[in-house]
């Protein structure tokens, strides 16, 4: 009588209809921990837009204070190559003809301004002052003596306009919207992704006691290891967007209106969309090392085909990262160089668990 066959699942086998109902029971506690999650992510919604809107102000408020600069020294580079060689450093930038705030200047034209709620402050040069005022009334005004040269005054003025002018102007640095419904969509929008990402722990978790019941012992602790090396790829790549990438594509794309006199006007749920999508590109392509151990495992490639084609392997690389970026070179290489860092990960990864190949002329 021929032995029985022992699976280590013997003891939870399932009929179809049982394996149902579990997926039935996992699938409304995955449901249920996410309109858990939402609800808290429609309570904070505000904080969560504004995590998401700090570097677009960042970089509009830098864009406008580079602007402020600008007219202050009135010059404007001869050609688009000009000003590029000039924000790279490859060119000395332009003489200042008239520097914000010089107190040399004829008539106070070189006055700085400080405001601040329903008033202003404006700061003048005393000498200037008296020459002018000795212009208009010599006789009850006498020459300014050489000594106000380098005393400056500062002088408050108040006004109700001023602090309209003021929200005017800060108004400039903030996304916009264009229709009456986009702030209301665009909060229901962050709110929905941001319950997705919250309860995505648990979400997963529930799929996996679904399925590690049908996996062996080291099939699950297989997706155990590359699951967490997988979650932290995945982690790096979105913070890496977020701290580094953003700060230096944003820089990059609004230099180009301040090069050929453009005002950024930013669409809130554009930005939103542009937020969400780059983080997410970049927290895939972190993959790139488990996909290689993926194709190693399953005797696709080996180490040696990986080094071999590293130069195919980089060319690849680039052109997956000028696909998965907005189209602007920044993106692109910021993106490129850390894959091509994963890749000798990959390398490595590969080396300490070679491929089982059956049909490789020597033994294993």
């Amino acid at each position: 009588m021929p032995a029985a066959s022992h699976d280590l699942f013997d003891d939870s086998t399932m009929t179809f209809g049982e394996h149902l109902e579990e997926l039935r029971l996992h699938l409304f506690k995955a449901i249920l921990g996410y309109v858990l999650c939402t609800l808290g992510t429609l309570y904070y919604g505000n904080d969560i837009v504004a995590v998401l809107r700090q570097p677009i102000d960042t970089a509009l408020k830098k864009y406008g204070q580079k602007v402020a600069v600008q007219d202050d020294l009135q010059t404007k580079p001869a050609s688009l190559w000009s000003w590029i060689k000039q924000q790279w450093g490859f060119d000395e930038p332009p003489p200042e003809t008239q520097a914000p705030g010089d107190s040399k200047s004829s008539g106070g034209q070189g006055a700085t301004l400080a405001a601040e709620g329903d008033q202003i402050t404006v700061q003048i040069n005393a000498h200037d002052l008296i020459r002018q005022l000795h212009a208009a009334a010599p006789e009850a005004f006498p020459e300014p003596p050489p000594e106000l040269q380098e005393h400056p005054l500062s002088l408050v003025l108040k006004s109700p306009v001023f602090r309209a002018w003021q929200g005017t102007t800060e108004q400039m640095s903030r996304p916009v919207t264009l229709n009456v419904q986009e702030a209301f969509m665009t909060y229901l929008k962050v709110a929905l992704i941001s319950g997705l990402v919250l309860a995505s722990p648990w979400v997963f978790y529930q799929i996996w006691m679904f399925v590690a019941v049908g996996l062996y012992k080291h099939e699950r602790k297989f997706v155990y290891l590359f699951g967490a090396l997988s979650l932290v790829l995945f982690l790096a790549g979105v913070v890496f967007c977020y701290r580094w990438v953003f700060r230096y594509v944003l820089d990059f794309l609004l230099s180009f209106n301040l090069a050929m006199g453009l005002t950024p006007q930013i669409r809130l749920s554009e930005w939103v969309s542009f937020a969400v999508m780059l983080p997410l590109m970049f927290g895939i392509s972190f993959q790139l090392p488990l996909v290689m151990r993926f194709l190693t495992a399953i005797s696709i490639f080996n180490v040696e085909a990986y080094r071999e084609k590293r130069r195919l392997a980089v060319l690849v690389i680039a052109f997956l990262s000028m696909v998965l970026t907005p189209a602007d070179p920044m993106s692109m290489l910021l993106m490129m160089f850390p894959l091509v860092l994963l890749y000798e990960l990959g390398i490595v990864l590969c080396q300490f668990a070679p491929a089982q190949n059956p049909f490789d002329a020597e033994p294993v």
